[in-house]
Parts: structure tokens; C-alpha cells; sequence
């Protein structure tokens, strides 16, 4: 049975019909220590449950079932973003278009040349840490947002256009201090270091859709 601390460990996740070209592809991403795991076709990768775990994904055009082209659809489709690196001994222009306009990272014909394959598969794994990176920082903005209070909502949409304590204080039919006293609770509720940071959690909230005001 997979650990929690297992599935954290970005994985390079290899579908491919072909025997020998999986296991040529482990033998070369364990050779620098990374974790590998192989499958045949998409709906092997899918009954073991792999969608969402970190990495990224080294996958054939052509295979049974369902083609990769499609999967990368299908990822897409259900908010999936994880980096793609296409493989194929019979790519053509339209094939390379369409997987690199959804999102592909590299689209490599076969045979590929190691360090090819090795410098995507590398710069594949750090876009996935860092969009998922960002996608914690962003859950954790909006967690920090639905903690506030209407009032300090509203205070802090203020703040983030700039206004100052007296002006908002106007705005919002209240005291300068009481504004003050709002402001402190945003900011510390928020995590906010600063108004600039505080600026920058306001255009991820507007980002998502979220309505504060």
C-alpha cells in the first residue's frame, strides 16, 4: 500500500504499449533517482488512481484504447494541469499543434535522444511544484478571506485600492480609529505583511471569482 509521504514525492508516470520502451524509459529516470512508475495504456494509469499525484507524465500518442491526444484532453477537461511530455515514432504537424496547444511541455519523436527526454522530464517536475505551490498559496488566501468578518471585508477592499485610514473612515461612516482597528484585524487575519502584499491577495481572490464585497 502507497504511503501519504509516497504520493507527495513527484513521480514521472510512463504509458506506453511497448514493453521495451518502458522499460528502457525506467531504467534511464532511475538511473538519476527519480521515482517511476510504467503502464501500458491510459486506462491501466486510471484504475490505479494517478490522476492528480505530483510529477508529470511521459506519454505515447498512439495507444490502445483511449490515444493520448485524447487523455491530455480528458486531464484537461477536469482541471488536471500536470506537465505532459509527448512521445511518438509517428508524430505529424497537426498531432504536435494540437498536444502543444493544450498545454504539452515537449513533444519528442522516437527514438529520443536521452538528455532530451531527461532536461524536459526535470523542467516538467519543477513547472508541477511550482503550480502546485502556487495553488496552495492561493487555497490558503481564500481560507484566510472567508475568515474575515462583512466589515473587515469591506475594509479591506478599501485598503487594497490605497485609501488611507481618514478617507475610508469617511467612506464607511465610521471613526479613524475604528477603521484602524478593522484594518489591523484584516491584516492579521490575512497574513498580510504589507498593503502591497495585501494588494496582491486581493487580485487572487478576483482571480478566482470570489466576490469579497
Amino acid at each position: 500500500m502507497r504511503s501519504r509521504t509516497d504520493d507527495t514525492k513527484p513521480t514521472v508516470f510512463i504509458i506506453d504499449d511497448d514493453e521495451a520502451v518502458r522499460e528502457s524509459l525506467n531504467g534511464l529516470f532511475q538511473s538519476i533517482g527519480l521515482r517511476v512508475e510504467l503502464f501500458a495504456s491510459v486506462q491501466a494509469f486510471l484504475s490505479n488512481g494517478q490522476a492528480d499525484r505530483p510529477g508529470c507524465m511521459v506519454l505515447d500518442v498512439r495507444l490502445p484504447g483511449q490515444s493520448g491526444l485524447d487523455f491530455q484532453d480528458l486531464l484537461v477537461g477536469k482541471g488536471i494541469r500536470r506537465p505532459i511530455i509527448f512521445i511518438s515514432g509517428h508524430a505529424d504537424i497537426p498531432m504536435t499543434v494540437r498536444a502543444m496547444k493544450a498545454g504539452a511541455m515537449e513533444f519528442l519523436t522516437k527514438p529520443v535522444r536521452s538528455q532530451d527526454l531527461l532536461d524536459a522530464v526535470q523542467l516538467a517536475i519543477e513547472r508541477d511544484q511550482a503550480q502546485r505551490a502556487r495553488a496552495r498559496n492561493v487555497a490558503k488566501v481564500r481560507a484566510d478571506f472567508e475568515s474575515l468578518t462583512p466589515r473587515e471585508r469591506e475594509i479591506m477592499a478599501l485598503v487594497a485600492t490605497g485609501r488611507p485610514n481618514k478617507q475610508i473612515a469617511a467612506d464607511v461612516g465610521l471613526s479613524e480609529a475604528t477603521v484602524k482597528l478593522h484594518r489591523g484585524h484584516v491584516m492579521q487575519k490575512m497574513n498580510a505583511r504589507s498593503v502591497a502584499e495585501l494588494v496582491r491577495m486581493t487580485d487572487a481572490l478576483d482571480t478566482l471569482k470570489v466576490n469579497p464585497w
